[in-house]
């Protein structure tokens, strides 16, 4: 069973990154906060989640992004049966761009 993440100490970390207020400001709290790997991880997934809403095959996002079919099938299961963290965030993006 996954632990409960609602705990003071992340909601303190969510309250601070939601201060953040440019991409280069998210760059300088989240190279100080993470590690280079994780970044890149984080963002690889969310890529994923991005092209597998496209509707793109597991070859075409692993070829893409370099992530594993394990990590493709995990961010599908996210998607599919997560909270819809992906989904309102994608959708807020596609408005913007609009």
């Amino acid at each position: 069973m996954s632990k409960d993440i609602h705990t003071p100490a992340v909601d303190q970390l969510f309250r601070a990154i939601l201060t953040l207020e440019t991409v280069e400001e998210c760059y300088t709290f989240f190279e100080d906060a993470c590690t280079i790997n994780e970044l890149l991880s984080l963002s690889q997934r969310f890529e994923v989640a991005r092209m597998l809403r496209d509707n793109k095959t597991y070859l075409d996002i692993s070829k893409k992004t370099g992530a594993s079919t394990a990590t493709i099938s995990r961010v599908n299961r996210s998607l599919t049966y997560g909270s819809d963290g992906y989904e309102m965030v994608l959708t807020r993006m596609a408005k913007n761009e609009e």
